[in-house]
This record gives structure tokens, sequence and C-alpha cells, in this order.
């Protein structure tokens, strides 16, 4: 059982940003939480330490509940693989998909409940009573009925769901709704989301938001931008000043680490716009639709334009064990493209030796694109976009889960109703590159919407009232 370094960042940092009113409420909140839970410690239980949205919100968000002095732990479940497969299966029927087509009968429940076991004998000796746990996503959400019978408040929270649940949806429901029912409170995303069979007393609405400070959402200026996607091998060319960015500790950091290119190819040629999906290897964000689709519908239109699909190196997400045969899907589509498309369709790995160095490549990344695709089937909420969106950039997603809460359609980015409608996709994606003013114009708004909806300080507000309400 792993645990994460938490070293504390000042909360009052946000007073830069927010309307002081707005500054001053949350900072109130955060200020009562510290004295309520003085002797206690909050933990947060999750599957990976790194990489996926669970471990970027929390790595995010933690280092500012230890600025308002609470005690605060982030431990990371051991798992094996045969578990991995069961909730990755879970992951999938979630949002309503069948996935790798396997069982989630007695077997696959006898697997689970040995890994909870085994991660709950150790867990539960470092647990006090009064203790608050807050429990991410189907993983670990066998350990809420024991550390309830420890005598901790737990709050269960779920980072995915669908608004349209069908039959795979119900029976991960009945799967975890034995152990899930026992929180003191659920966290969805979206209202839409609550199961059947969860108490809707207990429910509260909190949405995923991102860290404007750090590496992945810090301002950089152009010629940052030029160098560090030069520095990592994603844009051909040599950079004229230091690839740096400002790490959590305020030092400076710079980008020593490239990125691979899987199956081959180039980087992009120094003066080319280019398209970008970035997301983790995961068939729901539908990579492979992406390069469809610029093939048949943008590649002639704009034969300026490439493409540029970026993820995670696929052994560094530790609880998805699906990534790297999507990766290589995603290689065999690539392979299969004729000999005039290839060099201007790029994949990219991005290294997780340095987590922060890896942000600061996708910040410049998201930064240096024209448009931003956002293809998934379906999408818990997707913080993708408010990245992309904070970053002024023009958004073409689909309207599924979170993102529709996110996008305003035709202010603050462009909503595709079909997911597996490529024409529309590219379509839109045209229409902004024919129209550069256009596509400023949402960017700019995509911006002023994250700053008083999706940033961090609003989510830890919110988080602490659901703790202050749980302690009583």
């Amino acid at each position: 059982m792993q645990e994460a370094q938490i070293p504390p960042l000042p909360f009052a940092r946000f007073g830069q940003l927010l309307p002081p009113p707005v500054f001053a409420e949350a900072d109130t909140v955060m200020r009562r939480a510290g004295e309520a839970m003085r002797g206690r410690t909050l933990w947060n239980i999750n599957t990976t330490l790194s990489g996926g949205g669970v471990a970027e919100i929390l790595s995010a968000s933690l280092p500012y509940v230890r600025d308002a002095a609470i005690a605060c732990r982030w431990v990371m479940m051991d798992a094996t693989p045969d578990y991995l497969d069961v909730t990755k299966r879970l992951h999938n029927w979630l949002h309503g998909f069948r996935g790798d087509g396997g069982p989630l009968g007695a077997q696959q429940r006898q697997c689970y409940d040995e890994v909870i076991a085994s991660n709950a004998e150790r867990l539960l000796p470092m647990i006090t009573s009064g203790d608050v746990v807050i429990v991410h996503d189907p993983q670990p959400a066998g350990l809420v009925p024991l550390l309830k019978q420890a005598g901790a408040h737990v709050i269960w929270r779920c980072h995915i769901g669908t608004d349209s649940p069908n039959d795979f949806t119900r029976h991960a429901w009945r799967f975890l709704l034995p152990d899930v029912s026992a929180a003191d409170a659920y966290v969805f995303s979206r209202p839409h989301y609550l199961w059947d069979g969860l108490d809707p007393q207990r429910l509260h609405v909190i949405r995923p938001s991102i860290n404007p400070f750090s590496a992945k959402n810090q301002e950089l200026d152009p010629s940052t931008v030029d160098a560090i996607v030069k520095a990592a091998g994603i844009v051909a060319g040599q950079a004229e000043t230091p690839a740096t960015y400002v790490r959590a500790d305020a030092l400076a950091g710079e980008v020593t680490h490239s990125v691979t290119l899987p199956g081959g190819g180039e980087p992009v040629p120094e003066q080319a716009p280019f398209l970008l999906q970035a997301a983790r290897w995961d068939r729901l964000k539908d990579h492979e639709g992406v390069i469809s689709l610029f093939a048949k519908h943008i590649a002639h239109a704009h034969p300026e334009v490439h493409l540029v699909i970026a993820g995670p190196f696929a052994d560094g997400v530790s609880d998805d064990p699906e990534g790297a045969e999507v990766m290589q899907e995603c290689v065999a589509a690539y392979r299969g493209l004729n000999a005039h498309l290839k060099p201007r369709v790029h994949l990219v790995c991005t290294p997780m030796d340095d987590l922060q160095e890896t942000e600061a490549i996708v910040n410049a990344l998201q930064r240096r694109a024209a448009v931003v695709f956002q293809k998934s089937q379906a999408e818990g909420f997707g913080l993708v976009i408010a990245e992309a969106m904070w970053k002024r950039r023009p958004v073409v997603a689909s309207r599924v889960g979170g993102i529709q809460d996110q996008i305003e359609h035709g202010q603050s980015g462009v909503l595709i109703d079909d997911p597996a409608d490529g024409s529309a996709f590219a379509d839109a994606a045209v229409a902004l590159l024919d129209d550069p003013p256009q596509a400023q114009v949402l960017g700019r708004n995509a911006h002023e919407r994250v700053l008083h909806h999706y940033l961090s300080s609003r989510e830890l507000a919110e988080t602490m009232r659901l703790v202050l309400a749980t302690v009583g």
C-alpha cells in the first residue's frame, strides 16, 4: 500500500484570481474545516497515485487541504492483475459499455473481496475513530463498510457514471451496492448519476476542477510553449529559449525527457498547426475514431494541418490494464494509413518519469493545438475539457456526461450530439480552422467559464462543506 507525499500549498494564492467575495467565502470554509478536523485525519483512497483524472484531482487539491492545518493522507491500494481486470470491467459497465465481454459473477466477486480484505488488514489499524475517509470510485468501494465498522466517517466519491443506464450499468450497480450503500454520503459529478437503490438524501453533487497553478495549467508564454514541445520531441526544430516551468515547490523546472512515438513517425513540422486529442489510452475516448475522421474528412480540406493523439506511457497508469492494448490498436490504425497521410498523424506517449514535467509537456501541447478534440463515447466528467478551455483553446467534444456541463454549445466550445458522427466532428473543426476569429472568441469564453466554475478553489470549498456536515 503506497502513500503519496503531500507538501502544503497556500490556499491564499487563489485570491490572485477570484473575485474578493468569492475567495473570502471559500477561505472561511477552509478555516472552519481546519478547526473541525483538529485531532482527526482526512484520508483519500484510490488505486493509482499517477495518471487519470482522480489522481490529478487529488494531487492538485490535497496540498491546499494541508495548508488548512488538516492532517491529510492519500493512500493507493495494492492490486492484483485479476482484480484490475474486474475493476476495469466495472468501469466499462458503469458507463454502459460491455468492455472486454467478461462476466461479473461470483468468481469476480471473490477476487474483488480478497483484494479488499488484504488491503483492509493493513489500512484499518491506521484509522482512528472519527477520521474522515473519502473512497474514490468502484475499485476500493468494498472498503466502505469495513471503514464504517472501524468508526470512520466515510464518503464515497464516484467520478464516473452515465445519463442512460442499461443492463450492464445496473448489473455493475448490483455488484457494488451492498458496499457503497453503507457510506455516510455519496458524491457524484452529476445528479443523474445517482444509482437506483442509493439514498437520495445522502447525494452530494461536486463537479471536478483544475488547479490553475499546477505545471499542467499554469500560464506559459508562446516562446516557452514552443521550447517545451521541441524539447520533448513533439515538434521539430531547435528551441530559442529554455523549456522551463514552475514546479509545485515554486522552483524552476526544465523539460529534459522526450516523448515516445509508438509505431514510429516523426515530430510535427516546426510551423505546422495541429489538432489534438489528449487522454489516457481508453477505448471510451475513441482515439481510433479521431484518426479516422481526420483521414476521411479533414486532411484533404486542410493539407497543412496535422493530428496529434497523445496519452500517458501505457505502463504509467497502474489501474488501467487495457491501456497498452488500446495504444497498440491506435498504432495499427496509424500504420494502416496511406503513405501520404501517415506523416501528418502523430501518436505520442508522454513520459512518466517526473509527473510535474509530464504535466508541463501536456500544458504546452494543449496550448500549441489549433483545435482540441474530445470524441468520448462516454465520460464521467472529462477534466481534459476544462484544461483545454482554461488555455483558451476551441474545443470540439461529445455531448456526453460532464462534458456538456462544461461547454456551452456555440459559446465556449462546440458539442456534437452523436459521439459516433465523425463527419460532424470534422465539420466543426474545419469551420474553426476556416474562421480563426471565431475560434479565438470561443477560446476566450472558455477560459472565463473555467475561471468562474471549474477551479479547484470551488471544489475544495464544496468538499470541505461536506466534511463539516459529515463530522457534525
